[in-house]
């Protein structure tokens, strides 16, 4: 089968950095389902392993998470889908991805794909839409009744893209995105937010300016590090912030004056440990997939960087990394 991967971690600028290969089509067993990959999306945690994680001497590391296809075969404990059905899921950190044309993934964390998208439009959502929903709803523990304000720092990303449109839906929360660009700030404004403030001045002074004292909880989305003391000043006290990203070091002492929370995010961790709750992403996507078919989620496409190839696969890389990327950059067919 066709797939795309390398051999040692260099700079995108290297055409080296990701390469076509071929490799062997992998058989289902257990829990595994066998995926005919039709689309995928590229993620910043595919420019992160490539970067930090060298493969074996002669072996290739394949990434990709976010897929859409078609299941092509069960293993013999699958129950929750057939050989035809159109799914989509965001993979397991510690296993070879989704940019090739066959992929294993365990059922639990795979549901149906909405039938109102495209493949393309579809594959945009899956990791973001995780990451996004269990940072709302298990880490900040949010309902329907839950009132107050979110900002949402980097919210024109793939992550903050779902999280407006999912707490819009979902709760009471007034939404605050921050974005820089005129480009960027029409973005998120078009997915719902109610106030969008420039993330590159200071946040307290920004959040005075549209009239708010402070945030109850703040979803810091990209360069956390940078931010922190804004955010230690702008939440509420009692509030709760949560972070995606890898800052170096992070102090959080700050925040025990405020008596804060403090959360980090990662929606690989069901999989990788194999937790007893790992279905929750199968039934999470399942709900997202029912909103989308219902015209509540729209896709967060904002790039269709063509054929799933080397060559448009680093382009994509070196969008991610310029930080100048919105929304999600998928691409589809081999």
């Amino acid at each position: 089968m066709k797939a795309i991967g390398y051999q040692k971690s260099l700079p995108i600028t290297d055409p080296s950095a990701l390469i076509d290969i071929e490799l062997p089509v992998p058989v289902a067993s257990g829990q595994d389902i066998l995926v005919k990959v039709e689309a995928i999306s590229v993620n910043p945690v595919d420019t992160k392993i490539r970067v930090r994680v060298s493969p074996a001497e002669n072996e290739h590391q394949v990434l990709g998470w976010d897929a859409v296809g078609t299941v092509e075969a069960v293993g013999d404990q699958v129950n929750l889908f057939k050989v035809g059905d159109k799914v989509w899921y965001a993979g397991a950190i510690d296993r070879s991805g989704s940019n090739a044309e066959y992929h294993l993934v365990d059922q639990r964390i795979v549901a149906k794909a909405p039938l109102s998208l495209t493949d393309v439009e579809a594959a945009a959502l899956p990791l973001t839409s995780i990451t996004a929903w269990e940072l709302l709803f298990d880490r900040f523990n949010l309902n329907a009744d839950s009132s107050g304000t979110l900002l949402i720092i980097g919210a024109a990303g793939g992550v903050g893209s779902i999280m407006i449109q999912l707490a819009k839906k979902l709760t009471k929360l007034t939404v605050i995105a921050t974005a820089s660009r005129d480009q960027t700030r029409e973005w998120v404004s078009n997915l719902g937010a109610d106030l969008v403030i420039d993330h590159h001045k200071s946040l307290p002074e920004e959040l005075a300016a549209v009239g708010v004292k402070s945030v109850d909880y703040v979803a810091s989305l990209t360069n956390t590090a940078d931010h922190l003391s804004d955010i230690i000043e702008a939440i509420t006290p009692q509030g709760k912030m949560a972070l995606i990203d890898d800052p170096d070091s992070m102090d959080i002492m700050p925040f025990k004056r405020k008596s804060v929370s403090v959360h980090w995010e990662l929606m690989f961790t069901r999989s990788l440990f194999q937790t007893e709750d790992m279905i929750a992403q199968h039934q999470l996507l399942t709900k997202v997939a029912k909103m989308v078919d219902q015209g509540e989620l729209k896709t967060t496409v904002a790039s269709d960087f063509g054929t799933i190839n080397a060559n448009n696969l680093i382009a994509a890389h070196a969008l991610l990394e310029s930080g100048k990327s919105k929304g999600k950059i998928v691409l589809a067919g081999f």
